[in-house]
């Protein structure tokens, strides 16, 4: 019985931290204004009639808070890395200078601001709705379990601790997240 009480309430609090986890890739893909390789994730080039994720057949960087350079390893994908830019339509205009592709990254509008910062509330809700969907599983298996009363009330009280230990991160990243977005 001891065992089954601490299997629920690790696997719990794994589920719950996975949703932090989720959350925190989620948030790098959202741009906060300055360059960085991370942007460029969900891009995919042709390479040898497969997709493959351009950090594979290229090094990625930023020499500057402004500038995305792709240095790809066979100068023959650089059309191929340009097409890949433009498909994924990030809104990057990619220039190539035959040795690497450039990628000159606009300043943020207040506008676009404004957009990215409620698209990171969404994603720290969606990651809240997580955590408490992880919550009512470990409950749902508490009441479940062969134990007096009192001990399942107990558990319950430890399950939403964690859970607002939880939720309470999700705030902070996303509070984070939204101060580097709103920075000009």
């Amino acid at each position: 019985m001891e065992e089954d009480i601490q299997i629920i309430l690790e696997t719990t609090k794994e589920a719950m931290h996975n949703a932090l986890v989720h959350l925190e890739k989620k948030l790098v893909a959202i741009r906060a204004g300055k360059a960085s390789p991370s942007m460029l994730n969900s891009v995919m080039v042709e390479y040898y009639g497969n997709p493959t994720p351009l950090n594979q057949v290229a090094n990625v960087n930023t020499p500057d808070g402004m500038t995305i350079s792709i240095q790809p390893w066979e100068k023959s994908l650089i059309p191929e890395i340009e097409k890949a830019i433009q498909i994924a339509n990030l809104g990057f205009n990619p220039m190539n200078n035959g040795e690497s592709v450039i990628i000159n990254v606009p300043p943020l509008t207040e506008e676009r601001r404004l957009q990215l910062a409620k698209q990171a509330k969404s994603e720290a809700e969606d990651a809240k709705i997580g955590v408490r969907n992880d919550r009512k599983s470990a409950n749902n298996e508490i009441k479940n379990l062969d134990i007096s009363d009192d001990m399942k009330k107990n558990l319950e009280i430890d399950v939403q601790e964690m859970t607002d230990e939880h939720i309470k991160k999700i705030d902070q990243i996303f509070a984070k997240k939204e101060a580097e977005i709103m920075t000009v």
